[in-house]
């Protein structure tokens, strides 16, 4: 079962292109407590604070630092167990909407507390595989392009 809700609205999309071959793809977002309104139909939606994100496919679910729960005040919904290079830990869980380049926005995300060092979240597979990612690496530049929803099936192999 997914973590993660979409409403379906067109698509949208965002390319980030770097002057020069990068190691990591990091981006802004917007995190705000989770919020529905169809639930919550005579409450103001919660603003978005803005934090720096880490693209990350080797995470199964997105994260976000001690310092994104203690600046807006998060309350845990939950724990879970994590699996990291330091071992395992079992750590408390969140319910967020988060708000990526070009208002892509998803809804009621759940997600796990992490030390993250130089990040406040990292955008885990749990977004990444609900669209189209690609990055290249031409002419010495890394491009990385995101779409949702997937319109797209990529097969480089294609090209040969």
């Amino acid at each position: 079962m997914s973590n993660v809700l979409i409403f379906m609205k067109p698509k949208k999309s965002f390319t980030i292109e770097y002057s020069n071959l990068v190691e990591c793809i990091a981006t802004k977002c917007g995190i705000s407590e989770a919020f529905n309104p169809v639930y919550q139909p005579d409450v103001t939606p919660p603003e978005f604070v803005e934090f720096n994100a880490l693209w990350d496919t080797g995470a199964m679910r997105s994260v976000i630092s001690t310092e994104v729960v203690r600046i807006l005040g998060l309350l845990p919904v939950g724990q879970a167990k994590v699996y990291h290079t330091n071992g395992v830990s079992v750590v408390k869980t969140y319910l967020i909407d988060i708000l990526l380049p070009n208002a892509i926005e998803f809804s009621t995300v759940l997600v796990t507390e992490g030390i993250l060092g130089d990040t406040d979240v990292l955008v885990g597979m749990d977004i990444i595989s609900r669209g189209d990612f690609a990055v290249t690496g031409s002419n010495g530049k890394t491009k990385f392009s995101f779409q949702v929803p997937s319109t797209h099936d990529i097969d480089f192999s294609e090209c040969n």
